[in-house]
């Protein structure tokens, strides 16, 4: 199959650093020291593609080309991006390209917003899989991890074309602690079974309301006097904050100690230096709808630096039982197959006052 593969360069590169997504705030993402993610994301994919198998069309340098190039595999470049910092235009003019040349497929390392501008130009007339390389990923049409993405790939002939919503954030908002997500369209994405999450399920407050308080008090309950606390990102997580009476940060970390707020939206260097004056810490965090992604989707914050030194073991995973009822298995995706490969085959999730269900976690 001709496949057209492309990587937005700057795709995820706000989320370790705090700033909840690139759009609009790359400098200030590098002046944070923010590091590029979406080629490390395609360099594993692109290293996990049966050689030979398709044929590619890519855009020009860092868009495409060059990561083919370094993997081995043949490529025809069709379309040059004209400045070194890249655009949504970019990407749009080069899905143009692919599109024109007759592809059956667009492949691409991005986030939320790379879907968006794909989508734009091909609609649903061009199946689209996206790698998840993002700050927040809420579209259907990502595949779990770049492996699960190699691997449908590689097994494409197997794959069924299924509809996938394609979502959008807007991150002005998501900074400031408003959640407004737009349906883009419906695209036809390629699937094989236990490797393409469903987009994020949008509950409904009012029947998650009884269930998320049950599990706030519980853990209020059992928290530690002498123990930071760091409560990751959600509605669900958030009511934990308001049973300690406290106003916290509905999309973004904060930490706890004996009860009370000392630290708000929290960044990468913000939870170090916390984990340097606190020897005792947990981390509370939520599943993320029907995707059922525990770490990596959302809380970038929560890097690998940040895990290895929480430890996997001092995660505390909470969620409703309606979310539970969507969420056939749990995925992480920290950025590190190692790190990954420390937690245990299944997860335990509360779900109500001293009620827990065990998950199995994919990989």
């Amino acid at each position: 199959m001709l496949i057209g593969f492309l990587v937005n360069p700057i795709a995820g590169m706000g989320g370790a650093v705090g700033l909840k997504g690139t759009d609009g705030a790359l400098t200030e993402a590098m002046l944070r020291g923010a590091v590029p993610v979406a080629p490390v994301r395609a360099r594993l994919l692109l290293s996990l593609i049966t050689p030979g198998v398709h044929t590619f069309l890519t855009a020009g340098g860092s868009m495409g080309e060059a990561l083919l190039a370094e993997a081995g595999l043949l490529a025809e470049t069709v379309f040059v991006p004209e400045g070194v910092e890249t655009t949504g235009k970019d990407t749009r003019q080069a899905c143009r390209a692919f599109a024109d040349r007759g592809c059956g497929l667009i492949l691409f390392c991005g986030g939320d917003g790379t879907a968006r501008d794909v989508f734009s130009v091909v609609g649903d007339t061009i199946p689209i899989l996206g790698v998840p390389s993002g700050v927040k990923m809420y579209s259907g049409i990502f595949a779990a991890t770049p492996v699960g993405a190699a691997e449908c790939v590689n097994r494409l002939s197997e794959a069924v074309m299924t509809d996938a919503e394609v979502m959008d954030i807007d991150e002005a908002a998501y900074r400031n602690n408003r959640l407004a997500v737009t349906l883009v369209g419906i695209a036809r994405s390629p699937a094989l079974i236990g490797h393409l999450p469903s987009s994020k399920w949008a509950t409904d407050a009012r029947h998650e309301g009884r269930s998320q308080k049950e599990i706030a008090r519980f853990i209020t309950d059992i928290m530690r006097r002498d123990t930071l606390y760091l409560i990751g990102a959600g509605s669900t997580t958030a009511t934990v904050i308001e049973a300690l009476g406290e106003e916290g940060t509905l999309l973004g970390i904060d930490a706890v100690f004996d009860g009370d707020i000392i630290a708000r939206d929290l960044n990468e260097e913000g939870i170090l230096e916390l984990l340097d004056q606190y020897p005792r810490v947990q981390a509370v965090v939520s599943i993320i709808g029907a995707q059922g992604f525990v770490l990596g989707r959302g809380t970038q914050q929560f890097t690998p630096a940040v895990i290895e030194r929480i430890g996997p073991e001092n995660f505390i995973i909470i969620a409703t039982e309606a979310k539970l009822f969507r969420t056939p298995s749990l995925y992480l995706d920290t950025g590190n197959q190692d790190l990954n490969s420390r937690f245990p085959d299944s997860l335990q999730v509360i779900c109500g006052y001293a009620m827990a269900r065990r998950m199995p976690l994919n990989r």
